[in-house]
């Protein structure tokens, strides 16, 4: 049993498995209805039950499909719908009734200290959907789809971030140590990742550059990223967040400063912090990218169950 809550937490060694793992299964499958299941019946009677605390629609959807395609079932959860902290029942008796129903646990959740609680006191693998400091399944999968695009390792390109540092960048930031790229990122000042995170990448050999302008950040890149500037529960003056962020825009004059087959991705939903012309022209591959969630997030479940081949 494994749990996945951080990417800086996992070897580079099973990292790299998952990856292959999820690339053989998309390939095994373009025959396959959604819903049929794999030919191997991997998790056949394993329960993922799901919890969410903030809204969600891909890693919803993702989890879902991913565990029926592996032939096993889900069970999702709503906070609201539960005695959570609310009629006396505390986290750990949770964690304890969770591990007596189900085979594996998801939770996207507002608090890291949730996760850290689940994880000690739950019998079955804990996943991390998202936290506010980190998404590492979004972050793995988004690895795939760079690697499915570009046809070559990550190791050998340069990505791009452009906006807050939030966390999807900080799984990025992890990602880039452990796959070994280039990470440029493009940041209004005061708005910089975290120093402990960035000293940890530096310790790591993390090839990690931090700019304040957009432009310089993306020449030469592969891939440029953005995300909403307003994340979710985002307690901000949201007004005077947004207008620090006018110059982070990922516009056509951005692109044109990375390389001539640069693709655009951004993990959705999207805000302000991207022109409808990037968004929607040939470089963007953001579907693609939500598509493969469900490759990536089957194989974590197989990381997480111990059946990774």
């Amino acid at each position: 049993m494994k749990h996945f809550i951080n990417i800086k937490d996992i070897s580079t060694k099973d990292l790299k498995k998952i990856v292959l793992d999820a690339k053989k299964r998309k390939n095994k499958r373009k025959k396959l209805n959604t819903l049929d299941v794999d030919k191997d019946l991997p998790l056949k009677g394993k329960m993922l039950i799901q919890m969410f605390e903030k809204s969600s629609l891909r890693t919803r959807l993702s989890f879902y499909i991913a565990i029926k395609q592996l032939s096993g079932g889900s069970l999702t959860l709503r906070t609201d719908e539960l005695h959570l902290n609310e009629g006396g029942e505390s986290l750990q008796d949770t964690a304890k009734i969770i591990s007596t129903f189900g085979n594996a646990f998801m939770l996207r959740t507002d608090s890291e200290n949730k996760l850290e609680i689940l994880k000690k006191y739950m019998t079955i693998p804990v996943i991390n959907g998202l936290s506010p400091k980190s998404h590492p399944t979004q972050v793995l999968s988004d690895v795939f789809t760079i690697e499915e695009i570009k046809k070559k390792s990550i190791s050998k390109l340069q990505i791009c971030w452009i906006g807050d540092s939030n966390n999807v960048l900080n799984s990025l930031i992890e990602a880039s140590v452990k796959f070994s790229f280039k990470l440029n990122i493009a940041c209004p000042k005061n708005y910089e990742p975290e120093k402990k995170l960035i000293n940890w990448a530096s310790k790591n050999k993390g090839k990690i550059k931090i700019y304040n302008e957009c432009k310089k950040a993306a020449i030469g890149s592969d891939v440029i990223f953005t995300d909403k500037v307003i994340s979710m529960n985002d307690n901000v003056n949201k007004n005077k967040k947004i207008k620090e962020f006018k110059k982070f825009k990922v516009t056509s004059s951005i692109m044109k400063c990375a390389k001539k087959d640069a693709i655009f991705l951004h993990c959705l939903p999207r805000g302000s912090e991207v022109s409808n012309d990037v968004f929607l022209g040939k470089s963007s591959k953001v579907f693609q990218q939500a598509l493969n969630r469900i490759y990536v997030q089957k194989s974590i479940l197989l990381y997480c169950f111990g059946k990774l081949r």
